[in-house]
């Protein structure tokens, strides 16, 4: 079977595209066209961009998927008329007057952030933050996620994009009911903003990579629904 749907994901901080493959591997297998932007996290403008660089490739008309700061970069991106429809994995999703640090900051700050450090210009994920990322994963998981962690410039959640595709794309969001790196509560109320089809898991900020299978399902339902 060959999808008239392609899928386009946009990962997050502490984080690349890999973090999509438990995903992306089975969709491929079930014909999508999957693609995965990298983004240097130093840029909020030139993730978005390599977001709709992405998006202009891909063969067919685009449901993006964005986890965590990915949901700020399908929010701006997705404004672009290929795009179909938004799945947001345990994300950000600022509206127009905010920014990914402003829409945070309406909410108590998470456990991670007492397990970062910021050295030559970039936010870096310590070892001892992983569980409070990943931490319903087997620890040679972990590490991975730890050895593949992308690091941010500090000002990064304060820059701004227009765009604010959610208010004319269909949505898709999914809570990660036990994540302590984006207030569950936050993706709650940015999901019920958007008017988002709302799932919650049992997962901590990762349900990509801890919960596959369900997460999978929500993509494709998504999918289809296009």
């Amino acid at each position: 079977m060959t999808s008239n749907v392609s899928i386009v994901f946009a990962h997050g901080l502490w984080a690349d595209g890999s973090c999509f493959s438990k995903v992306m591997g089975p969709l491929q297998a079930e014909g999508y066209e999957c693609l995965a932007s990298e983004h240097a996290l130093d840029s909020l403008a030139n993730d978005v961009a390599n977001v709709r660089r992405n998006v202009a490739r891909a063969s067919n008309p685009v449901l993006l998927v964005g986890h965590s700061y990915g949901g700020t970069l399908i929010t701006n991106a997705g404004i672009d008329d290929r795009v179909r429809g938004l799945v947001y994995i345990a994300a950000l999703g600022p509206d127009e007057n905010e920014t990914s640090q402003g829409q945070q900051n309406n909410y108590p700050k998470t456990p991670i952030f007492e397990h970062i450090e910021v050295a030559e210009d970039r936010i870096w994920l310590k070892k001892s933050g992983v569980p409070f990322f990943a931490g319903d994963l087997p620890e040679a998981e972990q590490a991975l996620v730890w050895a593949t962690a992308m690091p941010p410039v500090p000002d990064l959640f304060d820059q701004k994009v227009d765009g604010t595709a959610w208010r004319t794309k269909p949505s898709w969001a999914i809570v990660g009911t036990n994540d302590q790196t984006v207030q569950p509560q936050l993706e709650r109320d940015s999901a019920k903003r958007m008017g988002a089809k709302t799932f919650e898991l049992d997962s901590s900020h990762v349900p990509m990579l801890s919960q596959p299978k369900a997460t999978l399902d929500i993509i494709r339902e998504a999918a289809e629904s296009l």
